[in-house]
């Protein structure tokens, strides 16, 4: 089971507390991964790519979604 942050708003340690929570579930992955013969510096330059391709994802879907409300905004201006 994973652990919930304590607080839904921003407090000290939050980070701390996610990655504490995280932490048994990226050792798990890890070990999986060593287990059926990948190396550990293969799986840690992946994640770090997987990290990567999700930061570009969020940013493209960010820069669409900002993109589409220009587009709305302005088909209302028309109106």
């Amino acid at each position: 089971m994973i652990s919930p942050p304590r607080r839904a708003i921003a407090y000290p340690d939050r980070e701390v507390d996610c990655q504490e929570a995280m932490e048994p579930g990226f050792q798990a992955i890890v070990d999986c991964m060593l287990d059926v013969g990948w190396a550990r510096g293969e799986v840690m330059r992946t994640l770090r790519r997987l990290i990567a391709a999700d930061n570009m994802t969020q940013k493209e879907n960010a820069r669409v979604e900002a993109e589409l409300a220009i587009a709305r905004a302005m088909i209302r201006a028309r109106k």
